[in-house]
């Protein structure tokens, strides 16, 4: 789990690390229901965006001297935090992945399925391309 070393002297500390120990042991509640993770996946992201637009903004510094110790702080945490969408073509790759191995396993245990390696469809049109 990643904890920030540049709060660790802060009261808030323990409420951050309570929050990353509830959403983690939600995240395995989860394990296996897709559709469950990606609206958790959303609904981080969401408040990502909120915390960023709203309150992040408002707390800037106003000065340079100010606004030091925070660009030193993101320097050496690791950058600005930043939630990584995945792309479809990515997901999708990994399907094919997972489908592919499946069948193999389904071939080596005498199985009659037989597969086919379709078109890959265009994201924009839903087309065949």
């Amino acid at each position: 789990m990643y904890v920030n070393t540049g709060l660790k002297q802060k009261e808030n500390n323990t409420e951050l690390e309570t929050i990353a120990v509830m959403v983690q042991s939600a995240a395995k509640n989860y394990q296996g229901d897709s559709l469950t993770l990606v609206a958790l996946l959303r609904l981080l992201e969401g408040l990502h965006q909120e915390i960023r637009d709203s309150l992040f903004l408002e707390s800037l510094p106003s000065d340079r001297q100010a606004f030091y110790p925070l660009l030193k702080n993101i320097e050496e945490e690791g950058g600005w935090p930043y939630i990584h969408r995945m792309k479809l073509q990515s997901l999708l790759e990994n399907l094919a992945e997972n489908t592919f191995i499946e069948l193999e396993v389904d071939k080596t245990t005498e199985s009659s399925v037989e597969f086919e390696i379709s078109k890959p469809l265009s994201v924009n049109q839903g087309e065949i391309v």
